[in-house]
């Protein structure tokens, strides 16, 4: 028989047959890539989709000034409600299921995540509810005790009730977005808020203005333009998961509650929620702290707060790029490689963020230009951005040691931190109020709590331990 039809066995020096080689798993950019360049890579869809946001921010603002100041101090009144769900339904539960699905790939566990991601909607759906039914029935005394008196009582009211009767709406597309986060997917997340900023402009202005044939709603019409785009993120988002062309797909048929499940979601998610829910308890406290100066100061600190959270923005962007990362590596037992992650992202954020608040810090006019006219509302805007807007950078730091603490699923130190940074503006606000300190003396008194929030979040870092690190070898950077 010809030998030129038989493979050749590859031997070694004495003709004894050698082993098959060893097939290298698939490397995964999440664990495996150069840091930097991966959170970066993750990072920058976020990047321009929360600039989008950005965008919303200042056309809101922008054609609420048209309605008139009391409309400004209306928005600036409702604004920590609103923000309350959003961060909470985003960066609070949202980072809670992107950690637990991110936990459950790393170490292969692919049916696991996908039964994470429905118990993860039904979460949302749970927490919409209770949003809408405590803000119908709540919300406007809430708004009264946080110094909300006539007209501008009724407009932030006229808000808060459409806006927060679609309450489920934002917390199911945030969840969406967590799941879709958790598995590294950022792109599809951020053209949905990409698309969002874009109808929310259109929508907001058209509905709260009246352009064209369409009546002028006021601030009901600012409300309703969100909510209707939230629907249509919902829409795209529900179909691509469902439809399995995402790396999990939520477990619908033949689902089983299972207990465990919402404990590994809560336990960082829950935990997280403290967070924003203190951050807005003290932006509450100051605005209340602030309405006995008058309208003109409370929305020319308004316009400042935008610009914070314009900012905390971009570091969002970076922090939650960081949650699949770490969690991924803390999921493969690679600990130190997530500290690492951890560090690189809270530098990135630092520097961005303060960079831009520094500048802002100069030169005022150009954010507070875009908002009013007003001799007031703008000589209080540049007296809160020339003091507090420097140090923005300590939020931005805070912000990422935050996520970076979900994605270990150890973020109890990031939230205590911001339980002190509420004690110490309660406490210094009463100090203040006692004495008769001018509005300049409260904003001091903001710039100081942001820098202890920044240096406590990252004690707590350092001084959480995250797990045990594996013996698993580095491997070389790769190319992707």
């Amino acid at each position: 028989m010809s030998d030129l039809g038989l493979a050749e066995i590859p031997v070694d020096e004495q003709e004894r047959p050698l082993p098959p080689p060893v097939t290298k798993p698939a490397r995964n950019a999440l664990l495996d890539g150069p840091i930097l360049r991966t959170l970066l890579w993750l990072a920058w869809p976020n990047v321009i989709a929360l600039s989008a946001g950005t965008c919303v921010v200042i056309a809101e603002t922008s054609y609420i000034g048209r309605l008139g100041v009391e409309s400004l101090a209306a928005m600036a009144l409702v604004f920590p409600c609103v923000i309350l769900t959003m961060t909470m339904s985003g960066g609070a539960m949202g980072g809670g299921v992107a950690s637990a699905i991110a936990r459950a790939l790393g170490a292969g566990e692919i049916e696991r995540a996908s039964t994470l991601a429905m118990h993860a909607l039904l979460i949302g759906l749970t927490f919409g509810l209770t949003f809408m039914l405590g803000m119908l029935i709540f919300g406007p005394r809430l708004l009264e005790l946080l110094g909300g008196r006539g007209n501008v009582l009724a407009q932030a009211t006229a808000y808060s009730q459409v806006f927060f009767g679609g309450a489920i709406l934002p917390w199911l597309m945030n969840t969406m977005a967590g799941i879709l986060r958790g598995t590294g997917n950022m792109k599809l997340p951020s053209t949905m808020i990409l698309s969002s900023a874009v109808w929310q402009i259109i929508l907001g202005g058209t509905l709260g203005l009246g352009l064209g044939p369409v009546p002028q709603f006021g601030m009901r019409g600012v409300a309703a333009g969100s909510l209707i785009a939230y629907s249509i993120s919902i829409s795209v988002m529900g179909w691509y998961l469902f439809s399995g062309r995402a790396r999990v797909k939520p477990k619908l048929k033949g689902l089983r509650v299972q207990w465990a499940m919402f404990i590994d979601i809560l336990k960082v998610g829950a935990v997280s929620c403290f967070s924003p829910l203190q951050s807005v308890l003290t932006i509450s406290i100051f605005t209340h702290m602030l309405a006995q100066f008058g309208t003109a100061v409370l929305a020319g600190y308004g316009i400042g707060a935008r610009l914070e959270f314009m900012l905390t923005s971009v570091a969002f962007a970076v922090g939650i790029a960081s949650v699949p990362m770490i969690g991924m590596a803390v999921g493969a037992e690679r600990v130190a490689r997530a500290r690492r992650i951890a560090w690189t992202a809270g530098t990135v954020s630092f520097l961005a963020v303060g960079v831009v608040g520094s500048f802002i810090a100069v030169f005022p006019d150009l954010w507070v230009n875009l908002f009013t006219s007003d001799p007031h509302v703008r000589a209080t805007s540049h007296q809160y951005l020339s003091t507090a807007a420097p140090m923005y950078a300590f939020i931005g730091l805070a912000m990422s040691m935050y996520f970076s603490s979900q994605g270990a699923a150890k973020v109890l130190g990031p939230v205590l931190a911001q339980t002190a940074r509420l004690i110490f503006i309660g406490a210094g606000g009463w100090w203040l109020s006692t004495h008769e300190a001018s509005a300049q003396n409260f904003f001091a008194l903001a710039a100081a709590s942001m820098g202890v929030l920044g240096v406590l979040s990252c004690l707590s870092v350092i001084l959480t331990r995250w797990g045990k690190s594996a013996p698993v070898a580095e491997p070389q950077p790769a190319l992707s």
